[in-house]
């Protein structure tokens, strides 16, 4: 989106990537916009653009791209910021970002085991609907559990990938 720089890139086939990768992330739950800047920051060479280049390369309006970002940085996978002097905003792919938004469904997954917990209790704890919640409840707490682990290990698999690539 920024500098041009030539590695081989087929803007046509980046363009057909972008779409399919949207199409994959909204089968996830991301709502459309918010998919195709996501992955249009990924294929942009420094990993960041303007509402307006974002907007001239998916061929949406600025407010579009406007309230997608919003959307974006809500879940950690993308950050605001100016350059020193300047006047526009730059959106960037989050550094580690998945590591970065998993680790932030810790705060909704405590306050789900809170409302669980209040749903055993009304329902009653004997019922087949309390078994159900506490199956939930469970699988958070496992999640809890699991996904600083899986994000130290994803960190030194990380690390290792980009030593290997001259980006330690």
């Amino acid at each position: 989106m920024q500098r041009k720089i030539d590695h081989g890139r087929d803007e046509e086939a980046v363009r057909r990537f972008v779409e399919r990768l949207a199409l994959d992330l909204v089968a996830t739950g991301i709502p459309r916009m918010p998919a195709r800047i996501y992955a249009a920051l990924l294929v942009a060479e420094e990993g960041r653009g303007t509402a307006a280049e974002l907007a001239e390369f998916l061929q949406v309006s600025p407010a579009a791209v406007s309230g997608a970002v919003r959307y974006l940085t809500q879940v950690a996978l993308v950050t605001r910021e100016r350059d020193p002097g300047a006047r526009r905003d730059h959106y960037r792919v989050t550094e580690d970002q998945w590591s970065q938004a998993i680790l932030q469904q810790d705060v909704l997954f405590t306050q789900w085991e809170r409302t669980l917990r209040e749903g055993m209790e009304a329902v009653g704890q004997a019922s087949p609907a309390a078994a159900r919640l506490a199956e939930t409840w469970e699988f958070l707490q496992l999640m809890r559990e699991e996904i600083p682990v899986l994000v130290d290990k994803w960190q030194a698999r990380l690390a290792a990938l980009r030593a290997s690539q001259g980006r330690g």
